[in-house]
């Protein structure tokens, strides 16, 4: 659409003009993506840096400050010890994850503060127990 519009036409006509003489033509015909959804977030406003946003979540790049992506994964780290299958992993598990907290703790990065301490092993060993007792109580032996 190279044609400069003519002077006196409203913009409008001319415009539909221009996208009637189009699909008469065939150039809408077989557009790649044509019956495809639209890819997820294309609904939004437009960003500048989406090529940016979808690359790190094609690599798996976190964009949250240090202290709260680990803040996010000692409550994954929490969580994952509670249903762990044996007392060896719950306490490898939160072992892991309390050295990198004293890290954070003892060099915090430039952000938010992390705003967590070091889970207590053997608390989280007790958790554990007895969420393992009531499981078996109820018959449901997970």
């Amino acid at each position: 659409m190279t044609e400069r519009k003519p002077p006196g036409v409203p913009f409008e006509s001319w415009v539909d003009k221009q996208i009637r003489d189009a699909e008469r033509r065939g150039e809408f015909d077989r557009l790649p993506g044509a019956g495809k959804p639209f890819p997820p977030g294309a609904d939004t406003a437009y960003d500048e840096l989406w090529w940016i946003k979808r690359k790190m979540a094609r690599e798996g790049w976190s964009v949250l400050p240090p202290s709260l992506a680990l803040r996010k994964e000692a409550e994954d780290a929490l969580a994952a010890a509670l249903v762990a299958p044996s007392e060896r992993i719950v306490r490898k598990i939160i072992t892991d994850v309390n050295v990198r907290l004293r890290d954070m703790m003892f060099k915090p990065p430039p952000g938010p503060p992390l705003g967590m301490k070091p889970y207590d092993v053997e608390d989280v060993v007790r958790q554990w127990r007895e969420r393992r007792a009531a499981d078996a109580a109820d018959g449901s032996d997970a």
